[in-house]
C-alpha cells in the first residue's frame, strides 16, 4: 500500500495520497493547494487520481478540488459548504472567493468506500464543521485514521467561527474516535501524526 503525505499551502494542510500499489489509481484526501507538489507524488509512483475525498469543506482543504478532473466525495452536510465561497471561508482565509465547480457526491456516516482493495469507513465527527468526517482505513491495513481538522496531535480543531461548536466537537471525538483501538494511527489535517491512545491519555483539550 502507498500512503504519502504532501504538506500544501500557507496553512500547511496535510494532503494524503492513498493507493493499493504503484502503477495503479489513487485516492486524494484534502488537496488544499499546490497541485504540482501533489502531482510529483503521483508521478513518483505512476498513479492516476481516481477521486478526491474532502474531510470537510474549508478552503484550505479544497483549493485543488477542481484541478484533477475527478469526482469529489464529501459528507452530505458539507456539500453546500464546498459550493459556497461564503461558507467555505475562502474570502476570509485567502482573500479570493472560491467554490467547487466539480461534481460532489454526498456520503453519510458509516458509509464504506471500496476502491481497488482499499476500504475506508466514513465517520461523521461534527464540531469543527457540520459535516466534518474522519476516514478509517479498514483494508488492506487496519488502525489508520485520517482525522481531518477534528483531532490533532495534542490539540483539536478550531471552533471559533460560524457552524462550529466546541462542545459538539469534544463529544464527537470522545464518542466516535476514542472508541477506536488505542494503537490506531491518526493522520490529521495539520501537523504530525499521533495515536488514539496518546490523545486519550494526554490531549489537554480532551482531559
Amino acid at each position: 500500500m502507498i500512503l504519502e503525505t504532501v504538506c500544501v499551502g500557507p496553512m500547511q494542510v496535510n494532503c494524503y495520497i492513498l493507493a493499493s500499489s504503484p502503477d495503479s489509481k489513487a485516492i486524494i484526501i484534502d488537496p488544499g493547494e499546490e497541485k504540482q507538489k501533489i502531482e510529483r507524488v503521483l508521478k513518483k509512483y505512476n498513479l492516476k487520481p481516481e477521486f478526491i475525498i474532502n474531510t470537510h469543506g474549508h478552503i484550505d482543504h479544497i483549493g485543488c478540488d477542481d484541478k484533477f478532473g475527478v469526482k469529489i466525495y464529501a459528507h452530505r452536510q458539507e456539500v453546500a459548504i464546498l459550493k459556497s465561497a461564503g461558507l467555505n471561508f475562502s474570502s476570509f482565509l485567502s482573500g479570493i472567493s472560491f467554490s467547487v465547480k466539480s461534481d460532489v457526491q454526498a456520503v453519510d456516516d458509516k458509509e464504506t468506500i471500496n476502491f481497488e482493495g482499499l476500504e475506508l469507513e466514513v465517520i461523521h465527527v461534527p464540531g469543527h464543521s457540520p459535516g466534518a468526517v474522519a476516514l478509517l482505513l479498514k483494508k488492506p491495513k487496519k488502525n489508520i485514521l485520517f482525522s481531518g481538522d477534528s483531532l490533532f496531535c495534542q490539540s483539536i480543531g478550531r471552533t471559533d467561527f460560524a457552524g462550529a461548536s466546541h462542545e459538539l466537537l469534544v463529544k464527537s471525538i470522545k464518542e466516535r474516535l476514542f472508541v477506536l483501538p488505542e494503537d490506531t494511527v491518526v493522520y490529521p489535517g495539520h501537523g504530525p501524526a499521533t495515536t488514539i491512545g496518546e490523545e486519550k491519555s494526554s490531549n489537554p483539550f480532551l482531559n
